[in-house]
């Protein structure tokens, strides 16, 4: 077999050095479980606004250099005049790929602008392109201790003729809180109505086999991505050990409750199922933004319309890819531990606000999802009935784009309501004086979940209101039909730079 491949990873981060350290240190067990003998080149590619928030990455990019990882913390300053050393004739198309933020204001450009960046830096480290591969990791990502990533991938890219690979994440659910809350709510209401009938001080009773959640069991729309709905609610399982009543269950499970908002699912996590062969490929139609490898070909499959801000980005490149290289774009057993939140903080969240007495805003989130929703089926509506070249056809774009438009006004519409009588429900009931939480901490906590969940799914939400005014929907279709027609010509650009 021919030498070993050497790794170039990119972990793009902002304001989560709590996050960067967890996905370092994996990457650390990684090597010394295991080694490999190709050499591996980290790249954090920096994109925070806060300052002590870039002198923790850079401080722990020092102290895993010092461990024996060759980590280099790709900062601002840097970033900007990478993108400045592009000719002006090339880089005038590549603005909605890498960012126009001005150099006094260059953080937070979002993750696929840092991402594709950082494939600069990427592409300035390379020094032998056909023995390179490249490896895109999110902050809030672990690799998994039971699997030997680079030896797998490594042996893959070896094997097959192949330009991208991706896996899937387990653990936190890589969508949205918005299109989580109705199942969530589902199972937050299981747990209180069988913790009411026991008593709070008799042995906890949530300590037993559950239903492994099946994929999509998170998603509130999952016949959207052909997945059934077999399971009206999964119960919580309790994390505590030990001997422990009742009562510190119920304190636990109402403690978390507000990390929902930041992406946690204390009911519908996913594991790792170790059964299938690593090695085996099967065709993949989705990019997972944190965890997938191209090798010096595939950084041509970047992810697009970074611009737009838009949820769904992963599914829609991934799309997009497999309509051009088909099979070439591939999916292995190698997922990627995925947890939004760390003992030390719930880290910055991109389009969620943590606001005074507990109240939490994750309106720009709800917002960019439904409309990542949009571009995301608008793409599978067109590529079912025309090829990539036919998306220059704007009239008939814009007809599929509002077609799909009504259908998924619906099914929000639906799910919406859902939820705004579910938390009524609920608000009323736990709050009877005969369940033995009167007055406690954990009823407090509750109240305050569910009266964010209110907050972000009333008809006053901001977020609903931008959904529903068909202004605001007409602006956005027409970024989106904008960034459609503009993705071939920038792609040949960004191609060019290869």
């Amino acid at each position: 077999m021919p030498a070993h491949y050497h790794f170039i990873l990119s972990i793009p981060v902002a304001d989560r050095p709590a996050h960067l350290r967890n996905c370092l240190e994996s990457i650390h067990q990684q090597l010394t479980r295991y080694g490999y003998d190709g050499g591996i080149t980290i790249v954090v590619a920096e994109d925070s606004r806060e300052p002590q928030h870039i002198a923790a990455h850079q401080a722990l990019v020092a102290e895993y250099g010092a461990k024996g990882l060759d980590v280099i913390h790709f900062d601002l300053p840097e970033q900007y005049q990478v993108l400045q050393s592009i000719p002006v004739a090339q880089r005038q198309f590549l603005g909605n790929l890498l960012t126009t933020q001005p150099t006094e204001r260059f953080y937070r450009k979002g993750q696929a602008a840092n991402r594709n960046l950082s494939y600069l830096k990427m592409l300035q480290l390379t020094r032998n392109k056909d023995r390179t591969l490249y490896y895109l990791v999110d902050s809030d990502q672990l690799f998994l201790p039971e699997l030997d990533y680079f030896h797998h991938i490594n042996q893959i890219f070896q094997t097959n003729d192949i330009a991208m690979l991706t896996g899937k994440l387990v653990g936190d659910p890589p969508v949205s809180p918005s299109v989580m809350a109705a199942n969530f709510l589902d199972d937050v209401s299981a747990f209180l109505h069988e913790i009411a009938d026991y008593d709070l001080n008799g042995a906890c009773q949530f300590h037993r086999d559950t239903p492994v959640p099946h994929d999509a069991a998170y998603h509130d729309l999952a016949k959207l991505f052909g997945f059934d709905q077999q399971t009206s609610h999964f119960d919580y399982p309790c994390p505590l050990s030990g001997v422990h009543d009742n009562q510190a269950c119920l304190e636990t499970f109402a403690a978390r409750l507000q990390a929902f908002f930041f992406g946690e699912h204390l009911t519908r996590k996913t594991v790792y199922q170790p059964g299938a062969d690593p090695l085996a490929l099967t065709p993949a139609r989705t990019i997972y933004p944190g965890n997938y490898i191209v090798n010096f070909e595939g950084l041509k499959y970047i992810i697009p319309f970074g611009h737009l801000r838009l949820r769904m980005s992963g599914p829609t490149a991934g799309r997009l890819i497999q309509a051009e290289i088909g099979e070439r774009f591939a999916a292995a057993n190698l997922p990627m531990l995925h947890k939004r939140t760390t003992d030390a903080d719930d880290g910055f969240r991109p389009g969620v606000e943590q606001q005074h007495d507990a109240a939490i805003d994750i309106s720009d989130e709800f917002e960019r999802q439904f409309f990542g929703d949009l571009m995301l089926f608008s793409v599978v509506a067109w590529l079912k009935q025309h090829d990539l070249a036919q998306l220059a056809n704007a009239a008939a774009v814009q007809q599929v784009m509002d077609t799909v438009e009504a259908e998924l006004l619906t099914l929000y519409e639906a799910k919406h309501a859902a939820v705004n009588a579910q938390v009524q429900a609920l608000e009323q009931w736990v709050q009877q004086p005969q369940h033995g939480w009167q007055g406690t901490p954990a009823l407090t906590q509750v109240l305050q979940f569910l009266g964010n969940i209110r907050r972000n799914f009333s008809e006053q939400s901001l977020a609903w209101q931008q959904i529903q005014s068909a202004e605001h929907r007409a602006k956005r279709k027409q970024q989106m039909l904008a960034a459609l027609m503009g993705y071939r010509g920038e792609r040949e650009v960004w191609d060019q730079l290869f």
